[in-house]
């Protein structure tokens, strides 16, 4: 049974500054643990929660843009190839994106759901009468699925793209690649990007090292 087609909104009105505009917070990756309980406040059966789940699904095995992804159209998205085309980015030019086949199930989930509800041709992620959602939506989406999850970092749409980018790097994912599926202008960008590590993480990442014996 589909669900009232109206919805509350989170944030501050379309328009209006940010509260955060301007200020610099320190890179919070997010644990796996911590995106699937996120994730997993979603809904499985409401329409809205499907939609969310998918969203942030997207979010976090694209490493795209929130902006970017809420520009994507239905047409835009192959899932046989696992690629988005993206006509804007913010370097202005289109531009081919990948998202991990693990996104692939809640994707396609909302992708039915959605032409259930016949939303028309619009942007893929919307309401469920087929208007646009704003990032404005996102980030509170977030503040409050993170919060009801009990994550006590700053849980916001651009630490799913970083979690993305650091989960890669982990993975022994070479940086010139991570740079293509984020998007950026170039390699210094995305070095910057991954300087995350604190000093215990170095010690760590030391004591597990294997050099030549004294």
């Amino acid at each position: 049974m589909i669900q009232s087609r109206t919805e509350p909104r989170f944030g501050q009105r379309p328009g209006t500054p940010a509260p955060n505009a301007g200020r610099k917070y320190p890179a919070e990756p997010l644990t796996p643990g911590e995106v699937t309980a996120i994730i997993g406040q979603c809904s499985r059966r409401a329409p809205t929660g499907i939609r969310n789940r998918a969203l942030l699904t997207l979010l976090y095995r694209s490493g795209l843009r929130v902006s970017e992804v809420l520009a994507v159209r239905p047409s835009d998205v192959d899932m046989a190839r696992h690629s988005i085309r993206l006509l804007g980015t913010k370097s202005g030019q289109a531009q081919t994106r990948g998202f991990h086949p693990s996104a692939d199930d809640a994707l396609a989930r909302w992708i039915d759901t959605r032409k259930a509800l016949g939303t028309g041709t619009g942007k893929l992620f919307c309401t469920l009468a087929g208007t646009p959602l704003s990032d404005d939506y996102v980030r509170g989406l977030l503040r409050r699925l993170g919060a009801k999850a009990g994550i006590s970092k700053r849980v916001h749409p651009h630490g799913l793209r970083h979690t993305f980018a650091v989960e890669l790097e982990a993975a022994g994912t070479p940086v010139t690649v991570i740079s293509k599926l984020l998007g950026h202008s170039s390699v210094a960008v995305t070095a910057r990007y991954l300087d995350h590590l604190t000093n215990g993480q170095a010690v760590t990442a030391l004591e597990g090292a294997d050099l030549p014996p004294l």
